[in-house]
């Protein structure tokens, strides 16, 4: 019997929750000003130079291996 009536009162908790109107469609702080003002145009060059270089050490040590390999084997 509890458990029905307890049933109830949370149906009734919901119904009354959901009529009072909460905004589904909030809109959150405008942060434009603080973003207009930083340029990632320099940032982005530097982490692709620093990606660039990391690969050419990389192609490097593979030849450098590949060249190992053949001479071991010949």
């Amino acid at each position: 019997m509890f458990a029905k009536t307890k049933q109830y009162l949370v149906g009734l908790l919901f119904a009354g929750l959901s009529m009072l109107g909460f905004s589904a469609h909030a809109v959150g702080p405008d942060l434009s000003t603080l973003t207009t003002a930083v340029d990632f145009g320099t940032v982005t060059t530097a982490v692709l130079g620093v990606a660039a270089a990391l690969i050419v050490v990389y192609i490097a040590w593979k030849g450098a291996k590949m060249v190992i390999a053949a001479v071991r084997g010949g």
